[in-house]
């Protein structure tokens, strides 16, 4: 069973948590693809150099100084610590390599150089997953010119995820799941099934930086993704119990009849 599994910045960021989460994912059986981002080392470096970040409608706004330190942090820094945490099994790689995440500019709103993923070429990852490593992606594209975008992680993993036709793709981030109240974590909703996911959007209980994550994974579902799920990265072993229990640490995104 092939896995797309994203991990979120907060994970990256927190030794304790990524060590333990890199144990439990290299010894999942099977294929698996890891994809990252790294808001907070973004956050960061851009602090270092006196740049504010900005974000809207919960993705970061890239001009192009910004896409500088965006490549540099999330294809380097980043990329490579998790490669050498995985001890040999991991093979860092960007969108860039191989043409694998081709894009233009997202034209529907202006983030500057953001970009809409146009084709994923899996090339390059199939080949490393049939000699058993883990590609591990930092979501930087670029379009025909060669001119380097930034590409939302949560939207990424789900285009990569159809584009190998994986069984299940999981997010792991730093909330319980979905919440009818942001506030209130006993407000989890354990499962949604995607045709709900307009009405959440509608009731605000989607927003925000949930929205590219959540659409990213209807994408993944109507597209032939089993199943995709939002995972609590607090959780210890969280990955664990998602794979090997019948009720994991999170949301499960699913589509009647394909359960």
């Amino acid at each position: 069973m092939l896995k797309v599994v994203k991990i979120g910045g907060n994970v990256v960021d927190n030794s304790e948590k990524l060590d333990r989460f890199l144990q439990d994912f290299a010894s999942l059986e099977g294929p698996k693809v890891l994809v990252h981002g790294g808001g907070p080392a973004i956050n960061s470096m851009l602090k270092k150099v006196g740049k504010e970040s900005k974000f809207v409608g919960g993705l970061r706004y890239t001009d192009e100084e910004t896409m500088g330190i965006v490549q540099q942090v999330l294809a380097g820094q980043v990329n490579k610590d998790l490669v050498a945490l995985l001890k040999g099994r991991g093979v860092g790689l960007c969108g860039m390599d191989g043409h694998m995440i081709m894009c233009k500019r997202k034209s529907d709103v202006d983030l500057g150089y953001v970009g809409e993923i146009e084709k994923v070429n899996t090339t390059l990852i199939d080949h490393l997953l049939a000699d058993s490593f883990i590609p591990v992606i930092a979501t930087v594209g670029m379009d025909d010119n060669g001119v380097p975008y930034n590409i939302n992680a949560d939207t990424a993993a789900a285009e990569i995820a159809i584009a190998l036709h994986a069984e299940k793709l999981v997010s792991m981030t730093d909330i319980v799941g979905l919440l009818y109240d942001k506030n209130d974590e006993s407000t989890l909703i354990p499962e949604v099934e995607v045709s709900e996911i307009e009405g959440y959007k509608a009731a605000g209980v989607i927003a925000g930086g949930m929205l590219p994550k959540i659409e990213g994974m209807a994408d993944a579902i109507y597209q032939g993704v089993h199943e995709a799920v939002i995972i609590d990265g607090r959780v210890p072993h969280s990955i664990l119990l998602e794979m090997f229990s019948d009720r994991g640490a999170g949301t499960m995104f699913y589509r009647r009849g394909n359960r």
